[in-house]
Parts: C-alpha cells; sequence; structure tokens
C-alpha cells in the first residue's frame, strides 16, 4: 500500500462506517451498526499506529500532497490535500485510539436508547471530521474539519432532541463556536490577502519571514502587527474550539449529550483541535510575543477559574466537565510559552486519563440507574470495584501524581511556564500552581463522595435532574448498585493502561528528542524555555525527585488531603464555608454571571439592535417614509392639480392672462432694473 492510499484509508475508514449506521441502519440493524463502525474506526487506530510507529522509528517521512484540486479561482486553488508529519501521527492515534474505545463503550452505554444506529453513524462522521481537520496541508481543508466537527458536537449534543434542555445546548454550543470561528474565518482572510495568495501551509509559513515587519491599520491612524492580529484571530477560533475563557461557557452545558460523547468530543478530541491548530501554525506564533502573551494569559484564566467552578458541582460530570476545561488551560498556556510539544504531549496524556474519568463516570451513572448527582452516591467501591479503580487510575493521572501519566506532561507544563521569559509568564506560573490544589480537591471530592462513605442513596428523595435519559430514575432504599457490563468496563481497562503508562514512554523522544523537528517551529533565542527544559532534564527518575523539592507535589497532595477531610472524616464543614462566604459561593454557583451577561447584555441586546432596525429602520423610515411616503406625497400632489383642472375656458384664460402678467413684470424688472 502507497502512502496515499494509507492516508485515505485512515480517513474514508469511518466515513464508510457512518454512511453505513446512518443510511441503512434499518436494514443492517444495531449489531450491524455497531459492528461497521468499529470496523472503520479500528482500521483507522490500527494504520494510524503504524504511521506513529514509523515516524517514532525514524522510518517514515513527511507527507505533504494534494488529493485533488476542487476548485481553482483566479489562480488560486481549493485542494484536499494531506499534510503527515509527527505531529499529525500523534493526533491520528489519540482521535482514533480514543474514538475505538467509545465506540465498544457505546454498545453497553446506549442499548436501550432508540436512537441507536443514529449514534454510532454520528460518532464515526466525527471521526472522519477531526481526521479531515489533522491531516489538512491547507487552510481551507482545516476550516472544512473545523466547522464539521462542530456540526456533528451540535448534532451529538442535542441527540436527545425531544428535550428541551438538550436543545438549548447544542444551540448554545453552535452559537459560541460561530463567535469563534468568525475570528478564525478573519485570520484566514488575512493569510489569504498578504501571504502571498496561498492557503497551504508551506507556501504561508514560507512567506511569513517576509511580513516581519508588516503593518495593518484595523484603525484608521492605528498600525498594528500583520502577523500579530493574524495570530491572535486565529486564536480566537482556538477559544471557540477549545472553550477558552470567555468562549468556554459551551463546553459544561455540551454534558447534556449521552456520556460517550461527552469523552469524544469534549474530552479527548475536538476541544483539542485549537491546541493542534496553534501547534501547526508555530512558524507563526513565534515571531509574534504579543500574540503568545494573549494565548498564555487566556490558558492561564482557563485553568484556575474553571477549576473553582468544579470545587461545588454536585453533577459528577460536570466535576470532569470543568476538570477539562482547566487541563485545557493548561495545554493553552504551554502554547504560550512556546512549548507546543508539550502541550501536544498532555493533549494525548489528558485524551486517555479524562476519556477514562468520563467513561467511569458513565459507568456509576449505569450502576445507579441514571442517578448523575454525587450526593446521592456512596460506597460504590463495594459494588463496582472496576469503575472504582480505573476512576482512581484516572484522579491520580489528572492531578499529577508521579509515575502516572499526567504527572510528566503536567509538571512540564509547569516548569515550562517558569522558564518562559514572556511578561505574562508570572502570572501563568501562579494560576497553574494554585490550580494544582484545586484539581486535586475537586477530583478526590469526587472521588471519595462518590466511592466512599455512607451509601447516601438509600435516602435520597431522586428529585435530581436526570441528564442522559428522558425519565428519572435512581436507586430504591433497598436496590443496590451494579458493576456495568463488559462493554463498558473493557475500554476502562484499556484507557487506565495508558493513563499510567502513556507518559513514561514518550516523555523523553517526543519532549527532549528530534521528535517533532520537523512540523513544529520554535525560536529558542526569542523563546528559550524549551531549550532551558532540555537541559535541566535527567530522566524521569530525576524529575520525579526533582517534584519534591518544589510546591506542586505537595499542593497535589493538601488537596487530596483536605477534601479527604471534608467528605470523609467532617463532612459538615464544606456547607458552613459555604454559608460564610455566601457571596462568593454564589458567584460560582452562577459561573461568574457570564451566562447572564451574554444573555442579557449580547442576546437580548442584539435583539434589541434587531428590533430597532426594523421598526425605525425598516418600517417606519422605508415603509412609511420612503415607500409609502412618496406615493402618499404624489398622491397629495396630484389632489392639489387635480383640482386646478375644471374644464372652464374663462378658469383656463383667467391662468392665461396671469401668465401674462407675470411675465410682463419679469420683462420690466430686467429692461428697467426695478
Amino acid at each position: 500500500m502507497d502512502n496515499m492510499s494509507l492516508y485515505l484509508t485512515i480517513a474514508l475508514a469511518p466515513l464508510f462506517g457512518s454512511i453505513m449506521a446512518g443510511l441503512f441502519g434499518k436494514w443492517i440493524g444495531r449489531v450491524g451498526a455497531h459492528c461497521v463502525t468499529i470496523a472503520g474506526v479500528a482500521v483507522s487506530a490500527v494504520l494510524s499506529a503504524w504511521v506513529l510507529y514509523g515516524f517514532a522509528t525514524g522510518q517514515a517521512q513527511v507527507f505533504d500532497q494534494n488529493v485533488y484540486t476542487w476548485l481553482t479561482m483566479g489562480g488560486l486553488d481549493f485542494s484536499v490535500g494531506f499534510l503527515v508529519d509527527s505531529l499529525t501521527a500523534v493526533m491520528l492515534v489519540v482521535v482514533t485510539s480514543v474514538s475505538l474505545m467509545v465506540h465498544i463503550y457505546t454498545i453497553g452505554y446506549m442499548q436501550d436508547d432508540p436512537g441507536y444506529q443514529r449514534f454510532f453513524s454520528y460518532i464515526s462522521l466525527f471521526t472522519f471530521s477531526m481526521l479531515m481537520l489533522v491531516m489538512s496541508n491547507n487552510f481551507i481543508q482545516l476550516f472544512f474539519g473545523w466547522e464539521a466537527v462542530g456540526l456533528v458536537s451540535y448534532l451529538l449534543i442535542g441527540f436527545w432532541f425531544k428535550r428541551p434542555t438538550a436543545i438549548f445546548a447544542n444551540l448554545k454550543a453552535f452559537l459560541v463556536n460561530r463567535v469563534g470561528d468568525f475570528g478564525f474565518l478573519l485570520g484566514i482572510a488575512l493569510i489569504l490577502g498578504y501571504f502571498g495568495g496561498s492557503l497551504h501551509y508551506g507556501d504561508v509559513f514560507g512567506n511569513a519571514p517576509t511580513l516581519a515587519n508588516a503593518t495593518i491599520e484595523l484603525i484608521p491612524g492605528q498600525e498594528w502587527s500583520l502577523l500579530t492580529v493574524t495570530c491572535i484571530l486565529l486564536f480566537v477560533g482556538a477559544m471557540g474550539k477549545s472553550a477558552q475563557f470567555p468562549l468556554h461557557v459551551w463546553l459544561p452545558d455540551s454534558m447534556e449529550g449521552p456520556t460517550p460523547i461527552s469523552a469524544l468530543i469534549h474530552a479527548a478530541t475536538m476541544v483539542t483541535a485549537g491546541i493542534f491548530m496553534v501547534s501547526r501554525m508555530s512558524p507563526l506564533y513565534e515571531m509574534s510575543s504579543t500574540a503568545l502573551n494573549v494565548v498564555m494569559i487566556s490558558g492561564a484564566i482557563t485553568a484556575l477559574f474553571m477549576g473553582f467552578l468544579g470545587m461545588i458541582q454536585n453533577d459528577i460530570k460536570r466535576v470532569v466537565a470543568y476538570s477539562t476545561l482547566s487541563q485545557l488551560g493548561y495545554m493553552t498556556v504551554a502554547l504560550g510559552a512556546s512549548a507546543y510539544g508539550i502541550a501536544v504531549f498532555h493533549v494525548m496524556t489528558h485524551a486517555f486519563f479524562k476519556a477514562l474519568l468520563f467513561l467511569a463516570a458513565g459507568s456509576v451513572i449505569i450502576g445507579m440507574h441514571h442517578d448523575q448527582d454525587m450526593r446521592n452516591m456512596g460506597n460504590l467501591k463495594k459494588y463496582m470495584p472496576i469503575t472504582w479503580i480505573t476512576m482512581l487510575i484516572g484522579s491520580l493521572s489528572l492531578i499529577g501524581t508521579p509515575f502516572f501519566s499526567g504527572f510528566y506532561s503536567k509538571d512540564s507544563i509547569i516548569e515550562a511556564v517558569h522558564a518562559s521569559n514572556l511578561p505574562a509568564s508570572g502570572f501563568a506560573y501562579f494560576a497553574l500552581v494554585a490550580s494544582v490544589f484545586v484539581t486535586a480537591f475537586y477530583s478526590f471530592r469526587l472521588y471519595f463522595m462518590v466511592f466512599h462513605g455512607k451509601e447516601k442513596w438509600r435516602e435520597a428523595k431522586h428529585d435530581h435532574h436526570d441528564d442522559d435519559h428522558d425519565h428519572h430514575h435512581g436507586l430504591g432504599p433497598n436496590d443496590n448498585p451494579h458493576e456495568s457490563p463488559w462493554v463498558v468496563t473493557l475500554p476502562l481497562v484499556l484507557l487506565a493502561i495508558p493513563s499510567v503508562l502513556v507518559g513514561l514512554w514518550v516523555i523523553e523522544p517526543m519532549l527532549y528528542g528530534n521528535f517533532f523537528k520537523d512540523a513544529i517551529f520554535v525560536n529558542t533565542e526569542a523563546h528559550p524555555a524549551m531549550a532551558v527544559m532540555k537541559e535541566e532534564f535527567h530522566g524521569v527518575l530525576g524529575m520525579v525527585a526533582h517534584s519534591v523539592q518544589t510546591p506542586v507535589l505537595w499542593l497535589a497532595i493538601a488537596g487530596v488531603f483536605t477534601a479527604w477531610f471534608f467528605y470523609m472524616k467532617a463532612p459538615h464543614i464544606p456547607a458552613k464555608i459555604a454559608a460564610s462566604v455566601k457571596p462568593i459561593y454564589k458567584v460560582l454557583d452562577n459561573k461568574y454571571y457570564l451566562d447572564d451577561i451574554y444573555y442579557n447584555v449580547f442576546a437580548k441586546g442584539s435583539r434589541a439592535l434587531g428590533q430597532f432596525f426594523w421598526k425605525v429602520g425598516d418600517t417606519f423610515l422605508i415603509d412609511n417614509v420612503l415607500v409609502n411616503g412618496s406615493a402618499k406625497a404624489v398622491g397629495a400632489l396630484a389632489g392639489v392639480v387635480r383640482r386646478m383642472q375644471t374644464g372652464f375656458i374663462y378658469t383656463y384664460a383667467t391662468v392665461m392672462v396671469l401668465g401674462v402678467l407675470v411675465l410682463l413684470l419679469w420683462w420690466f424688472r430686467s429692461l428697467f432694473g426695478i
């Protein structure tokens, strides 16, 4: 198989499964739908692993070739093409392996859902869209994949379309992402207009150095760096897709969709599209320290302040959702520190342990008969041992426990920020270090509330909102939870393995070798963080030994201990703290009032502005003044003129005499100067 056939197979195999399940699901049935989609994603996953192996061993070469040109306009070619390098290979493995686990998991989770075939069609279509995004070699195909994953996420978040909350959530996600995508499209337009008239990555990156000092006037008389404006506009797209402050508000509500898509889209793949895009654009971002500062500040705010929101959530899926937001903030800060390789490394480790956490949360929901409120749980360790141990592994990796995958990537990000020379690095370092404690606290708050302590479902009233089904469930006082079936627990076990080991396997070659040499560009003279990191790295054991000397490890331990004390030893304390700082708790409970601001200021304001233009501009000025007004004016004038047409000769004679007198008067005035 030649390279072109190999990459076409990787991209198109999930699309084939999606078409079969979507168009022919009625005929092939449930078993046929999940078999054909799993087979398609499995083929992509195996071939993607082969591609990554080739780059890891140095056998594979960078592939950059167009598949076909679908439009030529004014000398500009719009093509479908593949750029496969080490960065692409990593993303291919992340997307396809997590997608494969989610496909298998879905068999058990969605077994009673009437939209079974449709769901499998959607998640395979999403996988295809994400593959087209990460394999693109030009901005047009990147934008196609970008919009396609947005469309499929809209369909999946609103999968239970009969529920008003699901429709509200998918509309919110769609609209917020349109804001980000508008900025993204403006950035692409600037590239098309100023970077040599080409949208191919190689051409754009090649022309970038000639535009280092180019400026653009956004406001007359105010010159801005062209590269800075372009990079910031592209990052606005990443802020929407990767849920960065202040365009993060859609992601928590996206938990209205079924749990498998929470793991697939909003933990491991779609939300990392922005991280991938900025990493791919590293030759542009390295030429603008201003843009890197903006990226770093946005990520730091997201990492810390979204973590605060995770501390007070009671819905098990929303806790994991806010941890996703916080971890995306970590990745974004790494991008701002020019540590693109570390950001992608965290994308990889996070994909496995966050998918594990989401799927484990789904397993808990199954065991609790679709009760998602952690206040109704407790002591599930006794009834769900596989879910318990895998959730513990995922949580330990998330908080950066030494020898777990999350430790290597998370600590590397903090060290990179510490080594950065950007003005924003001081604030970012403080935010990341503080969020270490916050992450450990809310992660083990969930763990202790769910798996240890009293069996609270026995006295629960079950008046919670059920996010995963149209009907309300919950355990009765005489019921017990149960472990999930093997199609649910097998993906948990398979995801738990890389959640522990993948960081150990790949940290040295990926971060401190030449793995990304052809994919990521870093100007080490201007942004020396990675160079400093490489000098200070002395192996995995040295990294673990160093962690003991930093506040990061001790803050994580303090967070775990605090969660244990508050929820196992003195469970009355959290309520007292919440009451004593009621204004702060209210701000957190209302998510910093950003939803209210967006709704009351932007949504209602836009509607009020539209009504003003409609009633004043359209109805009054255009309809009543210009259209109807001109017609009425002509009618009134005609009415006056009509009265002058009496039909009598003496009237016309009188008018003629008066006209002659006027002419004579004018003649005398002009003749004698009167």
